[in-house]
């Protein structure tokens, strides 16, 4: 996203080698993310009829970072070509909200994902219930918070004329305090908030993971264990795997992210900040990198990633099987599990 803090009337030349750095950096980053992103969406449309839970959450999050792709990093690429925003109000305002949109549907999927995990392991009889109902409804609840957290971005930044006959998409604040409210609210809502939600979760799901492992003697004991249990907690090794990749998407992240917000607050809050270095910019600018990390994290963590791209179609019922056998195994194990607990009591 263009620096919200450059927004100030300033008039000055640009920095046109800093500028050529943006460009290349974003014109990496923009075609990066599109075939990635665009790989991963053929892959999972072809295995549409037989897509698991998590596929469907990967299907939406793939879609969120094309949004992000094609309507933040590509807009913000023209503009860095053109120094100037060039187009009319109605134009600028819908840059500025689809920018925004992109930042939140690419969080709140994410969110949606880890949230679906957390049921799956602590809550295992709950997902059974309205399997479908739910699922649907946690994409649609992160469409929803995106779409509808994205509307004021309309009312904040118009066409403006910055110079006498010079016009630009830039924001209006109230002084002193609406830029400081708007990089706070902003980071609170796509940052913050998310990031507690994220680590609440993932540590809720290693309790209940290290939980289990101390009552795996006791199974044992109990009865034979579920088919294939050779992973952690007696969960398979392909359920396994999809919860380090969850692991792995949330701290792709934070660590993506973190920079942005970071310097977005420092450069509201302090008006000493060094906002014009390269530093500070190219910083905003990687966090756009996340949309390239989270195709290859699903990619890589799906089997070998030379034969993910050439051959996607030739697996779709193998995997499909196994995505619904391990589901079925993931219950089963947690269910056997409380149900010893149960008993012991």
């Amino acid at each position: 996203i263009k620096k919200v803090n450059d927004n100030l009337f300033n008039s000055d030349p640009r920095d046109e080698t800093l500028a050529r750095v943006e460009i290349t950096l974003l014109a990496i980053i923009f075609s990066s993310a599109a075939v990635l992103n665009g790989i991963l969406l053929l892959v999972l449309w072809r295995q549409r009829k037989h897509m698991s839970r998590m596929r469907v959450f990967v299907f939406h999050l793939a879609l969120a970072d094309l949004v992000v792709t094609f309507f933040q990093v590509c807009p913000q690429l023209m503009w860095d070509i053109t120094d100037r925003f060039v187009g009319p109000d109605l134009v600028c305002r819908l840059v500025k909200y689809l920018q925004v949109l992109g930042m939140f549907s690419s969080t709140y999927m994410i969110v949606a994902m880890t949230v679906d995990r957390y049921q799956a392991v602590c809550n295992p009889m709950v997902k059974f219930q309205r399997t479908h109902r739910r699922m649907s409804a946690a994409v649609c609840a992160a469409w929803g918070v995106s779409l509808v957290g994205s509307l004021p971005q309309v009312f904040i930044f118009s066409r403006v004329e910055v110079a006498p006959g010079v016009f630009d998409c830039w924001a209006k604040f109230v002084q002193p305090w609406g830029l400081k409210t708007y990089i706070t609210w902003t980071t609170a809502v796509i940052f913050v908030v998310p990031v507690i939600t994220l680590v609440f979760c993932q540590v809720r799901i290693c309790r209940a993971i290290q939980q289990n492992l101390r009552r795996k003697p006791r199974r044992g004991l109990a009865g034979a264990l579920p088919p294939r249990s050779s992973g952690a907690a007696g969960m398979s090794k392909a359920r396994v795997k999809t919860l380090k990749m969850t692991v792995v998407i949330v701290v792709a992240y934070v660590v993506c992210w973190s920079p942005f917000f970071t310097v977005q607050l420092w450069s509201a809050w302090d008006p000493n900040a060094p906002k014009e270095t390269a530093t500070f910019t190219i910083l905003m600018l990687l966090a756009s990198l996340n949309s390239c990390a989270n195709p290859l994290i699903y990619l890589l963590f799906s089997g070998p990633f030379p034969r993910r791209l050439l051959v996607p179609v030739c697996q779709r019922h193998s995997f499909a099987k196994d995505s619904t056998h391990d589901e079925a195994t993931l219950v089963s194990t947690f269910y056997t599990s409380f149900k010893t607990l149960a008993n012991d009591k």
